[in-house]
C-alpha cells in the first residue's frame, strides 16, 4: 500500500519545524490541513477580473 502524499507532508513538515507530533494526534492535524488546503483551493479558484485592485496596505 503507498503512503499518502499528506502524511508524508505532515512527518516531513513536523521534522523540519523540530515539531514532535504525538502519534494519536497525528489524524486531527491531517484532518485540519485537509479542511485548511480545502478553503485554500476555493479561495483560490475564485476569478477576478484582471481590473481588480489589491488591498490597501495601512501602516501605523
Amino acid at each position: 500500500m503507498a503512503a499518502d502524499p499528506l502524511d508524508d507532508y505532515v512527518d516531513a513538515a513536523a521534522k523540519a519545524l523540530a515539531l514532535p507530533i504525538d502519534p494519536a494526534w497525528k489524524p486531527a492535524v491531517r484532518a485540519n490541513l485537509e479542511i485548511s488546503l480545502r478553503i485554500a483551493r476555493l479561495v483560490d479558484e475564485f476569478p477576478l477580473p484582471d481590473e481588480t485592485e489589491p488591498a490597501s496596505v495601512f501602516a501605523a
